[in-house]
């Protein structure tokens, strides 16, 4: 079957008329939106079809490479156990199966293994699985547990009766994935969502009764701001906290004292952000009152804890971000970042230092650290070329003791490989951090492949994390690349503040620098330059393409954030009024102009545009699959090329993709396969 003979599916047009800001606004593709019309799902199965079709001649190498893929990973492994009063709690994995098996031992690690949960068996009969709150009860008696059958990320809450192996009838619906117990394991608080997915209420359920009888703790009304509920690291008090993408609220309970009314910390002021641990009587704030962009920690004492007591622990500094604290019985750990990396400070009344870490570009995750009386600090570190690995580091003696390296199977050697970060000139001077890793022996001449990624929103920043999927790229001679751009909070607040709102094209313009700059150190060039990013990132991939599609070969877009007016200006959908703290409120004009400026679904015209592969989740609550599937629809009418545009709709998942682990290790194949077929790489 020749490719050049099957032909795309081609949207109808509809022509659709709304009015924004008294001028009216054409959309011929806005009747895809409603899923519960058939022509919708026709239409998604079409393209699917037809991405099948286009790809039929790459699947011998979609399955050489998933096995390439799965050879890489130890298919029967275990979490490294994490001791927790009497047991220790971890996860392991089985050869053939999905999911994770959730497991404790008492006492010993030789004693007799007792298995939790085991997700495998409860994803049998769903398409879809993914496990949301898992909390072991103070007494360690009771589970309780949450579950997503579809991708739509709201959750069934269940309990599970841990020395009978009884799942419970308590049984509450519609809840999001945080949730506390009380201390005497009484009381398990939960949060709800509201119709747009937002968490909006907290309830506090009385274990094995009615969950109607459930009592409110807290109903927030305001819809751009959500609920979290949290616990101290001592267990000693609980934490509701109501949280705007810039604002901040919080309430505290005693966790003893849980029928005492909750007490307000500091009423919500506008782009004032602070939140919350105890130790030894005093709560510790870390917050951006007093212009403090990068946070500092203060600390009050429990009995008077308004704003106008606090007391600076650490200041703030211009040049150092300061995340989140953790506090132990004899230390404080203060997790920062600084010049685009992350570090570990621990301090008390005696010591004040960092933790050093080996590489000149790595990342890490801190453990639960769930032992608040000990000297054990627990993190997970990795690299570009450093797979995860677990470490106890002894905050008294500064040593370090390595618990568990994850094996990656088929004869890799991270000394084959080099990592380096350089610094690439954004149009106003703004130097633009890139990770880089390649195999070593790589010559700049131009002619390497390249696979560069990008975010640039949320102040999420995206660390040098390893990734054993990433060896089949980088083996095959592509260098692989992060460009950590404006939009993310890779290098402090100001980084984020600077690529939001009526900033948000430098997120756009330090990406397509980036780009620029690889080039003209002959890492890559354009021919064969792939780029990719999903959701906000999605957006990036959208809008860079737009600017500028003679500047890369290939463009992959996972659940792409595109159709942004027409999101933005509907506060019915999930989550979008949260939204306006991170784009701006587009009933306000001069933020409508702006986004409809930059929005890749608005601003598609008849021109060339590279290769491209668009994914989406039927069931996204995010993302509404109607974004990539309109921007499809209509790139494919307006493109004058003839280079692929394939887009796949997963039809029972939602923004994360497939849950099981072997279908993820598909998915990504696919793409991979995609990418490799465009270059013309040989398998």
């Amino acid at each position: 079957m020749s490719l050049e003979n099957v032909l795309p599916p081609v949207a109808e047009i509809k022509e659709s008329e709304i009015i924004y800001h008294n001028e009216i606004y054409k959309d011929e593709y806005a009747w895809i939106k409603d899923k519960s019309n058939p022509e919708v799902i026709a239409y998604l199965e079409e393209e699917n079809k037809y991405t099948k079709k286009m790809l039929s001649h790459t699947e011998e190498t979609q399955e050489k490479l998933y096995k390439e893929l799965l050879g890489r990973i130890k298919e029967t492994d275990s979490s490294v156990p994490e001791k927790h009063g009497d047991y220790y709690y971890y996860s392991r994995t089985e050869e053939g199966k999905q999911y994770r098996i959730y497991c404790r031992k008492k006492g010993s690690l030789d004693a007799d293994e007792q298995l939790i949960l085991d997700l495998n068996e409860i994803a049998k009969h769903h398409e879809y699985t993914k496990l949301g709150c898992y909390k072991i009860s103070p007494d360690h008696k009771y589970l309780a547990y949450s579950l997503d059958h579809n991708g739509y990320e709201t959750f069934t809450l269940l309990f599970k009766d841990l020395e009978t192996g009884e799942i419970l009838e308590d049984k509450i619906e519609n809840t999001c994935v945080t949730g506390e117990w009380s201390v005497d394991t009484s009381t398990f608080f939960y949060t709800v969502l509201d119709s747009a997915q937002r968490p909006y209420q907290i309830f506090s359920h009385k274990l094995k009764t009615d969950s109607k009888e459930d009592k409110l703790i807290y109903h927030e009304k305001d819809e751009a701001f959500y609920v979290n509920i949290s616990k101290s690291n001592d267990n000693k008090y609980l934490f509701i906290t109501m949280v705007s993408k810039t604002t901040s609220e919080a309430y505290y309970i005693n966790a003893e004292k849980i029928d005492e009314e909750m007490k307000l910390i500091e009423a919500r002021k506008k782009d004032i952000e602070y939140y919350l641990e105890h130790k030894d009587g005093f709560f510790y704030i870390v917050h951006n009152y007093d212009n403090a962009i990068n946070f500092k920690v203060s600390k009050v004492a429990v009995e008077n804890p308004e704003q106008k007591n606090w007391i600076d622990v650490i200041p703030h500094n211009d040049n150092i971000r300061i995340d989140f604290i953790h506090c132990m019985k004899d230390y404080l750990v203060i997790y920062e970042r600084s010049n685009g990396l992350k570090h570990i400070r621990i301090k008390n009344d005696t010591v004040d230092y960092y933790i050093d870490f080996p590489e000149p570009v790595y990342t890490f995750e801190p453990a639960k650290n769930r032992d608040y009386n000990s000297n054990l600090l627990r993190f997970e570190y990795e690299s570009l070329t450093t797979p995860e690995s677990i470490y106890d580091f002894n905050m008294e003696t500064k040593e370090r003791e390595l618990k568990k390296q994850y094996e990656v199977l088929g004869g890799y050697n991270p000394e084959e490989y080099q990592s380096e970060r350089v610094f690439a000139p954004a149009n106003d001077g703004t130097m633009i951090p890139i990770s880089l890793v390649y195999k070593k022996g790589m010559q700049k001449t131009g002619n390497n492949l390249l696979y560069l990624y990008g975010y640039g929103s949320y102040e999420i920043s995206i660390d040098p994390a390893f990734s054993s999927n990433r060896i089949s790229l980088l083996d095959r001679g592509f260098v692989y690349a992060i460009a950590h751009i404006r939009g993310g909070g890779d290098m402090g607040r100001d980084w984020y503040e600077n690529g939001k709102f009526l900033n948000k094209k430098n997120t756009f313009t330090d990406f397509i620098n980036s780009a620029e700059f690889l080039i003209k150190e002959k890492y890559t060039s354009s021919k064969k330059l792939v780029i990719m990013g999903g959701s906000a990132g999605g957006l990036l991939m959208g809008a860079v393409t737009n600017m500028r599609p003679d500047l890369f070969k290939c463009v992959v877009s996972h659940v792409p954030f595109v159709d942004v007016i027409n999101t933005m200006m509907d506060p019915a959908l999930p989550l979008t009024v949260i939204e306006y703290d991170e784009w701006g409120n587009p009933n306000e004009k001069k933020y409508f102009d702006y986004m409809k400026s930059y929005s890749p679904y608005d601003n598609l015209e008849a021109k060339e545009y590279p290769e491209m592969f668009v994914t989406g989740g039927l069931n996204d609550p995010r993302v509404g699959y109607w974004e990539p599937a309109k921007y499809v629809a209509k790139l494919r009418k307006l493109k004058t090329d003839k280079n692929r545009l394939l887009m796949k709709i997963k039809m029972g998942a939602g923004h994360g993709g497939a849950s099981g682990r072997y279908d993820y290790l598909r998915d990504i194949a696919e793409e991979f396969s995609f990418i490799l077929d465009t270059f013309n790489v040989s398998f």
